[in-house]
Formats: structure tokens, C-alpha cells, sequence
């Protein structure tokens, strides 16, 4: 299989949840950052040339919903997933969301659609 050659982005505030996405993305041949806050988000997005951001519905007492509809305003063709536990819809408070990824997930789950978002949304994707 021919590696993406692409950085996504794990926003998570579970290590556990954030190194299961790592070791898999890295398997299918992806640049991994991680994020446990929506600062340490913001910072990465800013200083790393990102594909697909993986975005966790809750992280603690920081507002993921804020942080998506900041990502939409400043890059709005900047693909976003969004991790839960609970059943999720595309649609989150209004702010649309390019997919849902609900927890737990496989591992083929996950990279499929890091993958098809990466080919879909962002035109300059190999």
C-alpha cells in the first residue's frame, strides 16, 4: 500500500486514545501529532503542516465545539473528524463535521477514514 505521506493531527485528552491512534496512523504511514488540549491543538495547527485533525466531542473542560468552529473560520477546507463515545451525528451544535469515528473503533475504521478524508477534502493530497 502506498504510504500517505501526510500529518494528522490526534486531539485527545486520553494518552491512551491518542497513542492507539498514533500507533495505527504510523502503521499506515502517516505523520502523527498529538494534542491533549485545545492550546496544544492550536499550537500544532499553526506550526504543522496538517491534513486531517481527529478531534475528541469532549476534552474535559475545554470546548472541542469552540476549537471546530475556530478550525472552519481560519481553514475551512482543513478535514475534521470527530471521536465519541456516544452516538454522533455529522451535525454537532451546528458546526458540521466531515466525519463521526465512535469509540470504541477499530483500527481499520480509523485509518480508512484519516485516508478517504485526506483524499476527498484536501485536493493536493497524493
Amino acid at each position: 500500500m502506498d504510504s500517505p505521506s501526510h500529518t494528522v493531527l490526534v486531539v485527545d485528552d486520553d494518552a491512551a486514545i491518542r497513542f492507539l491512534c498514533r500507533v495505527n496512523l504510523e502503521l499506515d504511514g502517516w505523520t502523527v501529532c498529538e494534542a491533549a488540549s485545545v492550546s496544544e491543538a492550536r499550537t500544532a495547527v499553526s506550526e504543522a503542516d496538517v491534513d486531517v485533525v481527529l478531534l475528541d466531542v469532549h476534552l474535559g473542560a475545554e470546548s472541542s465545539l469552540d476549537f471546530l468552529a475556530e478550525l472552519r473560520a481560519e481553514h475551512p477546507r482543513l478535514p475534521v473528524a470527530m471521536l465519541t463515545g456516544s452516538v454522533g451525528t455529522p451535525t454537532l451544535e451546528g458546526v458540521t463535521v466531515d466525519a463521526v469515528i465512535s469509540k470504541p473503533f477499530r483500527p481499520e475504521k480509523l485509518t480508512a477514514t484519516v485516508r478517504s478524508l485526506a483524499m476527498r477534502l484536501a485536493p493536493n493530497a497524493r
